[in-house]
């Protein structure tokens, strides 16, 4: 009897594809759907999604992969209230004064008039009256953004897609900063720990900062809030061994600075920057819906320029602090082009207009959720025992690790006592321990927070036992 196939196998082929930005190949995808769909009507239906625009295929024979179609061309998508369109260049869909911006922003530097920084510009923002996201953006954003782990402690949804997270965020977040980097040496890098070849050593250093900034995030999300000292801490962890002056690390500027290509000139004051500083991180606090949150951080804190360097890069990540505190779906900024972003930003700089850089954010954050969705749903039901115990299993197998014990029983047992675990749970505790220092191995050793070279002495010393 023929196999019922389900009505929304597209969209299923497009969510797993959408999961991964470097495409996958036929036997990856027939495997993944096997239940459900031979080969050959994967195939077609890969054939028609390429007819449609919606996937392209690269490579040939045994090398072939399929992936999502960049946003090129004419595209539409509906958000409620208003329909969303862009033409021409590689660029995010468009509201009509989204549209305007672009065209003002664009204009030749000579034909755009020197501006300052405007405080009235947040003066005039009151949390909870004033909103740069419409109510029905938001309710829209909720509706996508929304999660079964939304009454839960802060950060139990993001510790589920943690991996995955942690390479789009840190690659897409550093490919707006001109990173050259592809998702696969990313994912190298912060797996494996091998850099790629051929790169400048301060791109290297870019994408490990952002994998110490994400991971304060998440480690610290029941406890961070948006305050002057969590945004500078998360500064000092992006902008770790990129500054000249090593001590401007986390440190409010006290000089100016200039940003290019842009008739914006920010505040000069160094006083008058750490008062509109903490006025932007109370302002953020004082609002009730993390979407405008969000948002409000990465229109004020870029217009701002509060550090000497790495201010976008602080924003994209504080922009996360209040989904990831709500169990929110994250924003990775995945497939956000560049020249959309720096625009959407202009607007802000020289117009004081949010309404382009709205647009790229409500698309990122489709964008995001789409693949989130995939991901999610691609894993198992976490278990409550291991999500319990996460931090202390983490400890027991770094402590193993570090100092090269043996993986067996009596080693953990006393190790998971020192860590305090407490009598009842202790057997259950230790057989995971040893599960998962069984399953060690250079691909997985990162989420302990191992150095390559700890795992690496660790592993020869078991060979040589």
């Amino acid at each position: 009897m023929p196999r019922r196939l389900p009505p929304d196998l597209n969209e299923q082929l497009l969510a797993a594809l959408g999961a991964r930005p470097d495409g996958l190949g036929i036997e990856a995808l027939a495997a993944r759907f096997a239940d459900v769909a031979s080969k050959r009507t994967i195939q077609r239906r890969l054939a028609d999604l390429i007819k449609e625009g919606r996937v392209i295929s690269e490579g040939e024979a045994r090398a072939l992969r399929y992936r999502l179609a960049p946003v090129t061309g004419r595209a539409e998508v509906t958000l409620q209230p208003i329909q969303l369109e862009a033409e021409g260049e590689v660029y995010v869909p468009l509201s009509p004064t989204g549209t305007e911006i672009r065209a003002l922003v664009r204009k030749p530097i000579t034909e755009r008039i020197p501006v300052g920084y405007r405080r009235e510009f947040l003066d005039r923002y009151r949390p909870n009256e004033s909103a740069y996201l419409p109510p029905e953006t938001r309710a829209h954003l909720h509706r996508l953004g929304r999660t079964p782990e939304a009454e839960r402690p802060a950060g139990t949804y993001v510790r589920h897609i943690f991996r995955r997270l942690l390479i789009d965020l840190s690659w897409a977040s550093s490919r707006l900063e001109g990173n050259t980097y592809s998702l696969l040496e990313t994912e190298k890098l912060l797996v494996l720990g091998q850099a790629a070849e051929g790169k400048d050593a301060t791109e290297t250093q870019m994408i490990l900062n952002h994998k110490a900034a994400i991971e304060f995030l998440v480690e610290s999300a029941g406890e961070i809030d948006l305050t002057p000292m969590t945004i500078r801490n998360l500064h000092a962890l992006l902008s770790d061994n990129l500054l000249p002056d090593p001590a401007a690390c986390g440190r409010l500027r006290t000089d100016p600075v200039g940003i290019g290509g842009s008739v914006y000139n920010p505040l000069e004051v160094g006083a008058l920057i750490e008062e509109c500083f903490e006025q932007v991180l109370a302002t953020a606090r004082a609002i009730s819906d993390p979407f405008e949150q969000a948002f409000f951080l990465m229109v004020q804190l870029p217009y701002l320029q509060p550090f000497d360097d790495v201010n976008k890069r602080v924003s994209r990540l504080s922009a996360n602090i209040p989904l990831i505190r709500h169990n929110l779906s994250p924003l990775s900024f995945v497939d956000v082009p560049e020249k959309a972003y720096i625009d959407g930003l202009l607007g802000v700089y020289e117009l004081n207009r949010i309404e382009l850089l709205r647009d790229v954010f409500v698309w990122a954050y489709e964008r995001s959720c789409q693949r989130y969705v995939a991901v999610r749903q691609s894993l198992g039901e976490p278990d409550p025992f291991r999500l319990r115990y996460r931090e202390p299993l983490m400890q027991v197998v770094r402590t193993i690790v570090q100092n090269r014990l043996e993986p067996d029983v009596a080693v953990v047992k006393d190790v998971s006592v020192k860590a305090g675990i407490p009598d009842e749970h202790l057997d259950h505790f230790v057989r995971l321990a040893v599960i998962e220092l069984q399953s060690l191995h250079e691909g997985n050793f990162a989420r302990y927070r191992l150095r390559p070279s700890e795992f690496a002495a660790w592993a020869a010393a078991r060979r040589r036992a």
